[in-house]
């Protein structure tokens, strides 16, 4: 089992994970010319793709997710409130699925279990996928960190991790006061001491891959947010990943 990122940030985002012929996208902020762009980088073709499983509505997000499906045919999964909010985009659209985000489902090799996170949007989830002896923990687009968060996070073999802000850079930046009340509020982004506090609070007695993702590019750098999670975890800042806008993420294997 191996995971990749296709990028990170306010201006896209999309992961792909691959358990045995399965390769998965987790949401797909991006055209459809840049995601294939993006996938061949990463030495895959659109076409291997099994499927789109989306965590929530906000365009960074989902709004490349009906355009890449159609062009490929691919199944699309997600929650009930994401697709009230998205419905129009995905009309048409034959291989759209509804989940609980509390029941774990199996796209071929790939077990998928949402989890439930606090964020500003209609029904956001985020996921854990396995392939039967490892684990890969995703949380990105969530305002604080849960009990609920912290059971369904321990035990990963990786973990792609939110770093989307430092406090001090938010509170002195340019952004207008609701926008930093927004970013920095229970149901916004996780900051480095938060994720960092988390990522303590956790079990991480098989983690070979921890992966700093969404930074803002305004209000964070990959400095402070790799000193937040090294600092937490004991480690060398070096074994910290940083998922990036442009570039995000190599093949990480979680047998390595």
């Amino acid at each position: 089992m191996r995971f990749a990122m296709l990028g990170s940030g306010s201006e896209g985002n999309a992961l792909v994970v691959q358990a045995g012929v399965t390769a998965l996208l987790m949401d797909c902020g991006f055209s459809v010319a840049e995601t294939a762009m993006r996938l061949r980088r990463l030495g895959l073709e659109p076409e291997q793709l099994g499927g789109i499983v989306v965590t929530h509505e906000h365009s960074d997000h989902i709004s490349g997710v009906a355009r890449v499906a159609r062009q490929y045919d691919l199944p699309v999964w997600l929650t009930h409130g994401t697709l009230r909010e998205h419905r129009k985009p995905l009309a048409g659209l034959g291989k759209v699925t509804e989940i609980s985000p509390h029941e774990p489902f199996a796209v071929g090799d790939v077990e998928v279990r949402p989890y439930i996170v606090p964020h500003d949007a209609a029904e956001p989830v985020q996921y854990v996928f396995s392939d039967g002896a490892h684990k890969l923990g995703v949380l990105t687009d969530a305002g604080c960190a849960t009990p609920h968060i912290e059971a369904v996070l321990g035990g990963c073999d990786a973990l792609v991790l939110e770093c989307n802000h430092d406090t001090e850079m938010l509170a002195n930046g340019d952004y207008p006061y609701f926008l930093k009340q927004r970013v920095g509020g229970r149901h916004g982004h996780l900051n480095n001491v938060e994720a960092a506090a988390l990522l303590a609070r956790l079990d991480t007695s098989r983690l070979r891959h921890l992966v700093a993702a969404h930074l803002s590019q305004k209000n964070n750098t990959p400095e402070l947010a790799v000193a937040a999670l090294s600092g937490a975890l004991g480690c060398a800042p070096e074994w910290i990943a940083v998922a990036t806008q442009d570039h995000g993420l190599a093949w990480r294997g979680l047998a390595e």
